[in-house]
């Protein structure tokens, strides 16, 4: 039964993998975007200016909790109910959840109309998936903030899931991906989600631990190991997030640019912590970045796959 069950989950992660690199995410409709409605509606019913932290962990609560134990309980039903049922919604939580394509769909993009010369086109396309200022960045500051956003998504939106749906199924990548969408909703440290959103941010802390360090591995591994693990070392503990830095400080090395550095939030200058050494970033890079994620991807996959065929040989010959 236990052997059963790692085939069928490597074979969700398969076809799941290859339902979302092959249609790409939903235009209309998409459930992360229902659900991040809700959450807007959530946060401007408990949020005010003297909100607490209670608040905030009460808001999380409503808005995560009774999704992952409905997604659970369908999941559950469903087994019961058909042999193949469960295996199919699993596959589509998995899709619904993972952004492989996505990211590869928004950031090439940016990459052509740089190559093109289009600067209002790629400030436009960038300012879409980056909070930071964009409206006069040239081409360097732009191709630096795909590959930053590429290589922390590469965690976030793909390899992270991964991990929670091989760890606890389709409701795991709900859940994980709910968390992370609030984190990236109301975990900033700003007047308005300081205390509000301390909960969110500090959950996704928490999920995001062990897949970053797997992912800032899997850069390392695939990229310029020792450039990577240097700069994983060196620069991860200058970066606020304990997950970002990691994740971006080893991509960046394993791609062997020099990323971080200057920034501009809402008008202000931010000297960011560097990330990896070498050259800048140009819009050839974005390319790389996504194929290092994509990279990962295979590569883990790969090896759920042949862990489930060495296991199922040694249960056959014993």
């Amino acid at each position: 039964m236990l052997m059963m069950s790692a085939t069928v989950l490597a074979c969700c992660v398969v076809l799941g993998l290859a339902l979302d690199m092959s249609i790409g995410e939903v235009r209309r409709y998409h459930p992360l975007v229902g659900f991040g409605n809700m959450a807007n509606v959530i946060e401007r019913r408990l949020n005010h200016p003297e909100a607490s932290r209670w608040k905030g962990a009460l808001a999380w609560c409503v808005t995560v909790i009774p999704l992952v134990c409905c997604t659970q309980v369908v999941l559950i039903l469903a087994a019961r109910f058909s042999l193949w049922l469960a295996p199919l919604l699993n596959v589509l939580l998995l899709y619904f959840c993972v952004g492989l394509r996505s990211l590869r769909d928004h950031n090439l993009p940016i990459q052509s109309a740089l190559q093109q010369g289009d600067l209002d086109t790629a400030r436009r396309l960038t300012s879409y998936i980056v909070s930071r200022d964009t409206a006069h960045a040239d081409e360097e500051y732009l191709a630096k903030a795909s590959v930053e956003s590429v290589l922390e998504n590469g965690c976030d939106a793909v390899f992270g899931t991964l991990f929670w749906f091989v760890l606890l199924g389709g409701a795991g990548a709900v859940l994980y991906r709910a968390s992370n969408t609030l984190d990236a909703m109301w975990g900033y440290r700003n007047q308005r989600f300081l205390r509000f959103g301390c909960v969110a941010a500090r959950i996704d802390d928490v999920m995001n631990w062990i897949p970053a360090r797997l992912t800032a591995l899997s850069y390392a591994l695939l990229g310029q190991t020792r450039l990577a693990l240097k700069c994983w070392r060196t620069q991860a503990p200058a970066w606020s997030s304990p997950n970002a830095g990691p994740v971006m400080s080893s991509g960046a090395g394993a791609l062997g640019l020099a990323l971080g550095g200057s920034a501009s939030y809402d008008g202000v200058d931010e000297v960011r912590p560097p990330l990896g050494m070498g050259r800048n970033a140009t819009a050839q890079d974005i390319q790389s970045a996504w194929r290092l994620v994509l990279n990962v991807s295979i590569l883990w996959t790969g090896i759920l796959v042949l862990a489930v065929i060495v296991m199922s040989g040694t249960l056959y010959a014993a």
